[in-house]
């Protein structure tokens, strides 16, 4: 099952843009090799607003989401994690509507850091990220725009809890699924046991549309998160194989795995294949002589 990846999507930067009944999505101008075209904010509700992803401190895209709020209360604004490029514009559009920030809880790691260990995104958290209501796994908000239902799917990092709109079969799934692009998963902000888990997770639901955070909709989203899930399987393999052939680094494997992969790209390819080795390293499968890190070196079991 290959996994389709869709890079051809317009953003109209600074527009709303209906993805769905009383749904629009504004994407900031934030644009790079990790945000893709930049970063989706959705609101949604007619009369009543919820803000998922308020999205980067951005003057300009605070302007353009208080533009399309057009002076409706704003009920709530929901984060589905806290990179900056998804929560560091929530004191600013709470100051401006005055409405409550939920998420699954503040910024934290995975697992604790390593002895020397640098935790490689550790510029892109929002330490400073403390929301009014934390939201458990399963729980429910009820709104003006639906009833939403907080759905854990830690991986990317710790905290990542994608939003269902329930009755509807959208999934708002911010950074663990991307149509554009597989997720950054980088210990110790996340952990790819943790990844698998939230996509095996997914799958046992029965939504029909995800809206993601970065780039555009997946209208066939159970089969994306197959192959999705398929693909990061295919992946593990080739990191191990390359193990077990006498590579014995993090940019060695990079090298041999992403050939096609863009150059400025290698630094998040090798931040996921220290990921697939610290978990074959937890079960077992791959050594190392010390605690698991980027600069270590691996060995078969």
């Amino acid at each position: 099952m290959s996994l389709d990846l869709d890079t051809n999507f317009q953003p109209e930067h600074g527009r709303p843009v209906e993805v769905a009944p009383e749904i629009v999505r504004l994407t900031a101008p934030n644009a790079s090799p990790m945000t893709f075209t930049g970063t989706n904010t959705y609101l949604l509700g007619r009369d009543r607003l919820l803000v998922i992803d308020p999205g980067p401190r951005d003057e300009r895209h605070l302007e353009a989401l208080l533009r399309a709020i057009d002076g409706r209360p704003v009920e709530s604004i929901l984060v589905t994690h806290t990179h900056l490029d998804h929560s560091g514009l929530c004191d600013a559009l709470k100051a401006r509507t005055g409405a409550p920030v939920a998420a699954e809880g503040p910024h934290r790691t995975a697992r604790p850091l390593a002895a020397n260990e640098i935790n490689r995104l550790d510029a892109a958290a929002d330490h400073a990220f403390r929301p009014d209501r934390t939201l458990r796994d399963g729980e429910t908000m009820t709104t003006a725009a639906g009833r939403i239902t907080g759905i854990a799917t830690p991986g990317h990092t710790a905290n990542h809890m994608a939003f269902a709109l329930e009755g509807s079969g959208i999934l708002f799934s911010g950074d663990h699924v991307m149509s554009w692009s597989t997720s950054i998963v980088a210990p110790p902000d996340g952990g790819m046991a943790d990844y698998m888990a939230s996509l095996d997770k997914l799958l046992l639901r029965s939504d029909t549309l995800y809206l993601p955070g970065h780039g555009g909709p997946i209208a066939k989203p159970l089969a994306f998160v197959r192959a999705l899930r398929t693909h990061r399987r295919m992946r593990e393999q080739a990191i191990l194989e390359r193990v077990r052939a006498g590579d014995r680094t993090i940019p060695e494997i990079v090298k041999a795995i992403y050939r096609s992969t863009p150059v400025a790209l290698h630094g998040a390819a090798a931040l996921s294949v220290f990921a697939h080795l610290e978990n074959l390293c937890e079960r077992g499968l791959v050594a190392t002589e010390s605690d698991c890190d980027l600069s270590g070196r691996f060995e078969p079991c």
